[in-house]
């Protein structure tokens, strides 16, 4: 019987998605027993793995689903849910409407079809700054809206979404119940944290891309460690210009699209994207307004 979907290989990001929920479990047993300082050093990895998951393991999750059984799809999005702290099927919503804009300006209202576009709080044409999309954007989301157009969508989603967040909220209560001081004192400081470098990751993936070129769309770096570790998170061009692309064959279709893509002027950063404020070539501002006449907001299907 064949069990995934796409590719053997995705035995790896279901392994690391296990791991990481393993990972929070063993925390909360071991906090009463560490030292601060340790306690310090496994948060921010926590942090880290939070964005990494999101980024990694439950992107690709969202886009080409693991597995050949609904069932099986349904309880790995369940452990994503409680293990990253937000529903995956409104998680899957919001993704889509960011493949839609593809972080597009304002329109003439000043609203964007990508919730998540860089340029949805910017000015004068501009991204945001780095420090309010990173710091801000955890606050921004508006559940109901979401529900909304998942259950607009496909109802059933939007249901198996509603218990997915309140498996989430008993988890928690449940956490405090038994030990406060873990969940106010570390979990949710770190938990916090792990969204903000998230978004961070998120604002250099499009920072200084093309809103107007759809094969420029997003930044890409190819740094190897990175791509290894983050299931090939930084071909980002490339992903937005073919969304449906399985993660293994990223690098295959960088090379056959490398000629236009040089033509089209993508941006290309050297650090992964969480470090993206280290690129040596790094703008001041993001890309400028398209010349009157150009072809704008293109959308790649999802």
């Amino acid at each position: 019987m064949k069990i995934f979907a796409h590719s053997k290989t995705d035995a790896m990001p279901v392994l690391a998605g296990l791991a990481h929920g393993a990972y929070l479990v063993a925390l909360f047993f071991a906090f009463p027993h560490l030292p601060w300082w340790a306690l310090a050093v496994l948060g921010f990895i926590y942090s880290v793995s939070i964005s990494w998951n999101i980024n990694g393991i439950s992107h690709n999750f969202l886009h080409n689903p693991y597995f050949t059984s609904p069932a099986l799809n349904r309880a790995f999005s369940w452990i994503e849910s409680v293990t990253i702290g937000f529903s995956q099927q409104f998680y899957e919503c919001v993704h889509q409407q960011h493949h839609k804009g593809n972080s597009d300006r304002q329109d003439e209202s000043g609203d964007t079809i990508d919730w998540l576009s860089i340029y949805r709080h910017g000015r004068d044409g501009e991204a945001e700054s780095v420090w309010s999309y990173t710091l801000l954007s955890f606050f921004r989301d508006d559940p109901k809206a979401i529900y909304r157009e998942l259950k607009r969508r496909n109802p059933s989603d939007a249901r198996f979404g509603l218990f997915e967040i309140f498996s989430f909220v008993a988890l928690v209560a449940a956490g405090f119940w038994i030990n406060w001081r873990f969940m106010l004192c570390f979990y949710l400081p770190f938990y916090y944290l792990g969204h903000c470098l998230s978004y961070l990751n998120g604002y250099y993936l499009h920072f200084g891309g093309n809103p107007d070129v759809p094969i420029a769309w997003g930044v890409s770096s190819y740094a190897r460690f990175y791509n290894w570790l983050w299931f090939n998170n930084g071909y980002h061009a490339e992903h937005h210009f073919r969304p449906k692309h399985h993660w293994t064959k990223m690098h295959e279709l960088h090379e056959r699209i490398a000629d236009e893509q040089q033509r089209a002027g993508v941006r290309v950063i050297k650090p992964p994207h969480a470090l993206g404020f280290l690129d040596p070539d790094l703008p001041k501002k993001s890309r400028p307004l398209a010349p009157a006449g150009e072809p704008s907001n293109q959308v790649a299907s999802v």
